[in-house]
């Protein structure tokens, strides 16, 4: 059978006038900070609370409108974008006793997953998050999809050719066997699209720039990237017309980077390795290696790491406190992807303490929080954004600005990372150590008895005559670093601070 494409039964998507998408560069999405969202996890529209159990991989009734609906929950912490589950009809069935509840089990490209809602509900969504300034990422499938032994269910692909012949991947060093072969496994086979094929490949390109233009999408989250060859990927992201991120799940920043010159950029799971093996072993893990791999990001990625996406949860992998029950360690964790270069993403349920392990633990239902808006790494978190967001105010080179690493003492116990106005001083000693952290004048961050607010708790620290700074931590606990005169008076940043010192100078940005 040849690889045609199939229309017979299939559900076109409807172009219609659309409200602009706000984003078409990844400039714009530097100044943002993502929320990420399993739909069928979050929230029904019907404000509902059902029972959902995780180890049952079944749906649970999360929905676009419930996502709608809980919009102000989202924003109140500070985000002003949202990453949301694949959108498209995934397969009906099980498929070794597991549905399709997650959305990367497409079955048609064409159509949208209505267990997630209708065409308007999804065009409402990117219209209640764009009255309110905020941007729509979706997350998409171009590498796979599941085999249901009836090639003419999987649309718009007309039969098996448009696929890679059976061969699951057995040799993670050889790329062709990776982008050629299939993930999964027997029970679980998923065909790979065969992105050789022209016909295939021009499938993709016109269903991406039309799901990005029907449904005003801003970004797109891009699954499983390394298992497609390079060269598909700039034409793709043209097609999109908005920011991409690519998920290239390796520890090797070498073999990450090339994946940054197709699309705009990866998710940074390099560095997120590094920052699991230094904070998740305690005080046995080195925290030197956090700045050696995140400095080769900066070199070999394009652009730097100032699109990347920087991350600690998501979910693929297990939760933070699925493994680490220390809460000053779960809070220095959370506050690195909110200081250095890359754009935050924090996956739902961190933000409530949330403790699942692997796949499907960690995708647990946070409609059975509460949405409580008075958990510690929520007030954190809300902190963390306010602070990028006056960085990025008070400095107009913030996002441009590459982050330096001030070595310590005890460089495999602290960290300190200047990307001034912020100074974020990390720790991976826990809640029964007492840190210290040394930033001599040499550096040239401040003047002589300059006033520092550390955002997390609103205390303040003075520099010494010559600029240094000398700072002690407590109970392991994060501090965030920012002079008292780069805060707003009338902000909700530690405005008592920054009114104390209304009068100084602000920095000087020539």
């Amino acid at each position: 059978m040849m690889c045609l494409w199939a229309n017979a039964g299939m559900v076109i998507l409807i172009s219609m006038s659309f409200t602009a998408v706000f984003a078409a560069s990844a400039d714009e999405w530097t100044k943002r900070s993502i929320y990420q969202i399993v739909t069928d996890r979050f929230a029904l529209g019907n404000g509902s609370s059902p029972s959902c159990d995780t180890s049952e991989k079944k749906y649970c009734g999360g929905n676009w409108q419930g996502i709608i609906s809980k919009l102000d929950y989202i924003q109140s912490m500070g985000f002003d974008a949202i990453w949301i589950s694949p959108v498209v009809e995934n397969i009906d069935g099980a498929m070794s006793g597991d549905k399709a509840y997650h959305g990367y089990w497409t079955q048609n490209i064409n159509s949208l997953n209505a267990n997630f809602g209708l065409a308007d509900d999804l065009i409402s969504l990117s219209s209640a998050l764009h009255d309110r300034g905020m941007y729509l990422m979706v997350d998409i499938v171009v590498n796979h999809q599941p085999q249901t032994f009836d090639y003419s269910l999987l649309q718009p692909f007309g039969g098996a050719d448009c696929f890679h012949s059976e061969c699951f991947i057995s040799d993670y060093n050889n790329q062709t066997n990776v982008e050629q072969c299939w993930l999964g496994y027997s029970g679980l086979p998923l065909l790979d699209l065969d992105t050789e094929n022209s016909t295939t490949v021009n499938i993709m390109y016109n269903w991406i720039k039309n799901l990005v233009s029907d449904y005003g999408i801003d970004g797109l989250r891009v699954d499983t990237v390394k298992h497609v060859r390079k060269d598909f990927w700039p034409e793709f992201a043209s097609s999109a017309g908005v920011y991409t991120v690519g998920e290239v799940l390796t520890g090797e920043v070498g073999y990450a980077a090339p994946y940054t010159e197709g699309l705009d950029s990866i998710l940074d799971y390099p560095t997120y390795f590094a920052v699991q093996k230094a904070f998740i072993n305690g005080v046995s893990g080195d925290m030197a290696t956090i700045a050696e791999i995140f400095t080769e990001a900066q070199k070999q990625y394009n652009h730097g790491a100032f699109y990347v996406g920087s991350f600690v949860e998501n979910h693929d992998n297990p939760r933070i406190q699925s493994t680490v029950s220390d809460q000053s360690i779960v809070k220095n964790v959370i506050t690195w992807p909110f200081i250095n270069d890359g754009i935050p993403i924090l996956y739902y349920g961190q933000e409530q303490g949330y403790q699942g392990g692997n796949d499907p633990a960690n995708r647990e239902a946070l409609w059975l929080s509460g949405f409580d808006e008075n958990k510690p790494l929520l007030a954190q978190i809300k902190n963390l954004n306010a602070a990028r967001k006056q960085a990025i105010s008070y400095n107009p080179s913030f996002l441009n600005n590459p982050v330096t690493f001030i070595p310590q003492a005890s460089a495999s116990s602290t960290l300190a990372i200047s990307k001034p106005p912020l100074l974020a001083l990390l720790t991976n000693g826990g809640s029964s150590s007492t840190e210290s952290w040394s930033i001599p004048s040499s550096a040239g961050l401040y003047n002589a008895n300059e006033t520092l607010v550390d955002v997390l708790t609103c205390d303040t620290v003075i520099t010494g005559s010559d600029g240094s700074l000398s700072v002690t931590t407590s109970q392991g606990l994060p501090k965030v670093l920012m002079p008292a005169k780069s805060l707003s008076a009338t902000g909700s940043l530690c405005s008592t601070e920054a009114e104390r010192s209304s009068g100084a100078n602000r920095i000087d940005h020539q």
